[in-house]
């Protein structure tokens, strides 16, 4: 890692990612973490790990900014996940419909990379979170759960290449497959919903096939593709027996859960 600044911002989406950065950050160096934590996303917890935190609406990009400017801090993350229908629900400040307006294609991509410039604009940099998270990145040979067996390394490896050409045309980044067919393509839904969905359409059987993967030209300063105990939780609950990752580019978080729920749903959990 280059060198570690003494103070960071944080912008926290929701889940558990915000957490593990922030005591990830602390063991490498950084002294003062400034998040900026948006209501009914982050999680409260985060407020015992930082030095200061404050509370805003989607949509209050002036105010984002503020949080970072008025504080000193010159280089921030983004992590965490914000709900993408929150990105459209939101109630806007002038800036950010200034930037909204500006946008001939409104997607996630689009609208956080807008955001990132705006954030340079005022004299802070969004930098690339991955240094500090490589812990928690699955490596080649990766395996929870049971070992594959030839059909589901065959889905697997289906799956994967359906994934990466979704990925490209910006659709979407997880895919589930069973016997060579695609049941479902991840769209703005989002994962959770992807993957209940094709576990439906796998039928009482289950056995389907679930494969995430990094979009090319991914942008890591904002885009980190990211699975936890509850997507192992969605995958039980829908009979999806495989959920495959591209090692050195996706987090697994909770690590220790997502062991237990593997091996106590019987569900590989493998790097392709």
């Amino acid at each position: 890692m280059e060198t570690v600044p003494d103070t960071l911002g944080i912008i926290a989406g929701n889940r558990t990612l915000p957490l593990e950065f922030a005591r990830l950050a602390r063991a490498a160096g950084v002294r003062r973490l400034v998040v900026a934590a948006f209501e009914n996303e982050t999680d409260p917890a985060l407020a015992k790990l930082v030095d200061d935190i404050v509370w805003l609406r989607v949509g209050q990009l002036a105010k984002m900014i503020s949080v970072f400017t008025d504080r000193g801090v010159k280089e921030c993350v983004m992590v965490g996940q914000i709900a993408p229908k929150n990105l459209f629900d939101f109630r806007p400040d002038l800036r950010a419909m200034a930037l909204v307006f500006r946008l001939k294609e409104k997607n996630a991509h689009t609208i956080f990379g807008a955001i990132a410039d705006e954030l340079q604009k005022d004299g802070v940099t969004l930098i690339n979170a991955t240094p500090y998270l490589k812990p928690l990145m699955p490596a080649d040979g990766f395996q929870l759960g049971p070992k594959l067996s030839a059909e589901q390394r065959e889905d697997v490896a289906f799956g994967h290449r359906i994934a990466k050409e979704v990925s490209r045309l910006e659709i979407g980044q997880i895919v589930v497959v069973k016997k060579g067919t695609v049941l479902a393509v991840e769209g703005f839904e989002g994962t959770d919903k992807c993957l209940a969905r094709g576990g439906e359409l796998a039928g009482k059987s289950g056995g389907a096939v679930a494969v995430k993967v990094a979009r090319e030209k991914h942008d890591l300063r904002f885009d980190i593709p990211c699975l936890g105990s509850r997507t192992l939780q969605t995958c039980a609950e829908a009979g999806i027996n495989v959920l495959a990752l591209e090692p050195g580019k996706t987090l697994l978080l909770e690590a220790e859960t997502c062991a237990q729920l593997a091996k106590k749903h019987k569900i590989s959990v493998v790097t392709v």
